[in-house]
Order: structure tokens, then sequence, then C-alpha cells
């Protein structure tokens, strides 16, 4: 199987390790990965915050960059959900019928990490080796949107070592939401916290999602909690996890 990976604008400057970590499991797997060199962002945080026209210039470059692409494969629940939601009312908007027909083709070929190793491959156990006690963290997107469902945790209860802890009020969302986290600072703060007292009280050493955007707002929580000291647990995104096979993470 090929599969062209679009790692995301946040991990490409931010979480790096995520990307490679993406290409080392995938390649594990048996899954020759490609990287368009024309990608860029998704243009979910132009979409949120209203700039429309911006982002259906990046729906432009995204259908541009991966048009020959036989699956693409995506570190991010978010920017799938912008990809296979967003965009059809982004060409629709622009009155561009090319558009609207390249993104109903691009569209089902868009799938998140998980949805490709479990739906595409066939496979739960990856041949990871994690030993540390872990929590989910299942994010909006992936819950609500992407319908991700078990599919996370199966991969998490196949790693061995692993122990997966369950999280409280799971569900619930980590307050991020993109821009929303900039515009309405102490509400989403404030459901940071909720989140953060959540996962302390499991006792786990990592909090596990398939989201960055979400990871990172959940450790600067964990490190406002507790400023003066190391935190008590860390963040990792589940393809750092999948792809771990032994050492230190």
């Amino acid at each position: 199987m090929r599969a062209s990976l679009f790692v995301t604008c946040l991990a490409d400057t931010m979480f790096p390790d995520v990307g490679r970590a993406t290409v080392m499991l995938l390649r594990r797997l048996g899954v020759e990965v490609d990287f368009p060199m024309e990608q860029t962002c998704c243009g979910q945080m132009h979409v949120n915050t209203g700039y429309a026209d911006e982002a259906v210039e990046l729906a432009r470059r995204f259908v541009r960059a991966f048009a020959d692409a036989e699956l693409i494969v995506v570190p991010s629940a978010s920017c799938v959900a912008t990809v296979r939601e967003e965009y059809p009312r982004l060409a629709a908007m622009a009155g561009d019928p090319g558009l609207e027909h390249a993104v109903a083709e691009i569209a089902p070929r868009t799938c998140e990490l998980t949805e490709l190793i479990v739906d595409h491959l066939g496979v739960t156990d990856v041949g990871a080796f994690f030993p540390h006690a872990v929590t989910y963290h299942p994010t909006c997107h992936s819950l609500r949107t992407l319908k991700l469902g078990d599919r996370p945790l199966a991969l998490l209860r196949a790693v061995r070592g692993l122990e997966l802890r369950e999280l409280p009020g799971a569900t619930e969302c980590c307050g991020f939401g993109g821009t929303f986290a900039v515009k309405n600072a102490d509400t989403s703060l404030a459901i940071a916290a909720d989140k953060v007292s959540a996962i302390l009280e499991t006792g786990a050493e990592f909090c596990v999602a398939v989201d960055s955007s979400c990871l990172m707002h959940i450790g600067g929580a964990l490190d406002r909690r507790r400023p003066q000291r190391p935190r008590a647990v860390s963040t990792i995104h589940l393809a750092e996890v999948l792809a771990h096979t032994g050492g230190v993470p």
C-alpha cells in the first residue's frame, strides 16, 4: 500500500516527532509513504475564524498537492474533519464546480491515522512496546465528527507493557477548540482545568490523544497546575506510542 502523508502545519512547526513517528510506524507496517512538498495548512483555523475566502485557497492547494494520492494519511482528526466536512462547503461557497469535483474525489481518500491502520490495513497489534500507564483523551473531532470509536483504544490495548486507565468524563472537551482558546481564553482555561483534574485522577504517566493541538492545550494546563516542579503527566501523540518499540520515550 502507498500513502501520502499530510503532516499538518502544527506537527511541521511544533511537533515534528509526530510526523517522524507516523512515517516510522507506517513503514514498519509495510506502507510506502511519500510526502508531497506543496502541502501547507488545511485551513482549519481560517474556517474557525471566519476567513472562508482564504480557506478556499488552502483547499485548492490541498487537492492540487494530493491529487495523485492513493490514500492520504493524517495524524490529526481535526484536519481530516476539515477536509471531509468543511471542504465541500467551501467549494460550494466558491461556486467552483471543478473544485467541488476535486473535493468529492479526494475527501473519501483522506483518513486519520487509526482509520488507515485499523480499516485499511486490518491491524490492531502494530508491534509496539510502551511499558507505561496511559489514559486516552478522545478529542472532539475524533469523537464527534470522524466517529473513530474504539479504533484508538483497540490499538492501545494491543501495545505490550501498556496499562490503559479509564479517563473520567473522557468525552468532555479539553477546551482548546482552535481559535476558541484565544478568543475565549477564560472559558477555555476553565474547561482545561476540569480535563486536567480528570487526567491526574487516573494516576497515569501519559495522556494520549490523536490531535497534537489538544495535547498542546492539555500540556499547557498541566504546566500551569504545577509550575514549580516537573509535570506529573506527560502528553504524547498516539503515533508516538505506536511507533515506540523500546527505550525511553
